[in-house]
């Protein structure tokens, strides 16, 4: 049975600077590596970041030049996937003898469309596979693509069987249980949401999958935007993402954190056992499940 230790990184990138985040992320995975982590976790669009209070110059009905060329920007900062980058994280996750998954927005090779991605690699450095965000949120979608449900999968590793979903597909109950279907154990979420809300979320995931849950959210205050950027998000508060990273045992019982107001890292020990002794009242896929009234299939 698989016994390691788990970090969550709680940090701002880089603004809107692939280049140089990709260098944080090398920083940040060393002081995690250093602790003994074994799998490490970013948060939901950690290259380049989360555009939090950014219109992309659109109301409905048009669109103006200055959002276009704000896109563009924001384009050339997305990364290929696989790409240079995920050559350079791929060493990083080697050197460090850790599974490392981070979020993306990542630029389709063949489209130029965006998606909000979450790309996992193995302690080999070598990329494992992705997964693109099924439905970006309200005004998300005026950046962000919807992936096709192709890769709602769960790697089978041995540190366990993990995966995840990114943000509010979170609240999607059917994506949840593509997850679950494939026996999911360590269950990863991203996100940019540091509502009390979300951590009420995140307890339910953990109980209902009897799974432990890796919370990962940015903190991110207002000086750390571009200065070009700073005339658009002057009404914004000067705290723009709190944090609220944790991680959650398969009972709910929170593990590490939450953690609001400071970047940082949480760690944590996962125990398969107690995935197991959990599952003793409760199994969604098992003796809880009921086949004969229910029947789910994802359509691939």
């Amino acid at each position: 049975m698989f016994q390691y230790k788990v970090a969550v990184v709680q940090a701002a990138p880089v603004l809107f600077d692939k280049t140089k985040t990709v260098e944080k992320i090398g920083r940040l995975i060393q002081e995690a590596s250093a602790q003994k982590a074994k799998l490490i976790l970013f948060p939901e669009v950690f290259i380049p970041g989360y555009p939090r209070g950014l219109s992309f110059g659109t109301v409905v009905g048009s669109r103006s030049e200055a959002g276009r060329q704000q896109f563009l920007s924001y384009w050339e900062n997305a990364i290929e996937v696989p790409g240079p980058e995920t050559i350079e994280l791929g060493r990083m996750a080697k050197e460090a003898g850790a599974y490392v998954v981070i979020g993306v927005t990542e630029r389709d090779t063949l489209s130029d469309s965006l998606y909000c991605s979450l790309i996992y690699f193995s302690d080999k450095g070598l990329l494992m596979g992705k997964h693109r965000k099924v439905k970006p949120t309200a005004a998300e979608r005026i950046i962000w693509g919807e992936g096709d449900g192709q890769d709602l999968n769960v790697f089978d590793t041995p540190n366990g069987k993990m995966g995840g979903l990114v943000c509010w597909e979170n609240y999607m109950p059917l994506a949840r249980m593509a997850l679950y279907q494939q026996g999911i154990e360590i269950y990863l979420a991203p996100t940019a949401d540091c509502r009390d809300s979300w951590q009420a979320t995140l307890s339910h995931i953990a109980c209902e999958g009897r799974c432990y849950v890796l919370g990962c959210n940015q903190f991110v205050t207002k000086e750390k935007y571009p200065s070009d950027y700073q005339a658009e998000i002057e009404d914004q508060p000067s705290l723009m993402c709190s944090g609220g990273s944790v991680i959650i045992s398969p009972m709910g019982k929170v593990l590490a954190g939450p953690l609001f107001d400071k970047e940082g890292i949480l760690y944590a020990d996962i125990d398969q056992r107690e995935i197991i002794k959990s599952k003793m009242d409760f199994d969604v896929i098992g003796h809880y499940a009921r086949p004969d009234i229910f029947e789910f299939h994802v359509k691939k």
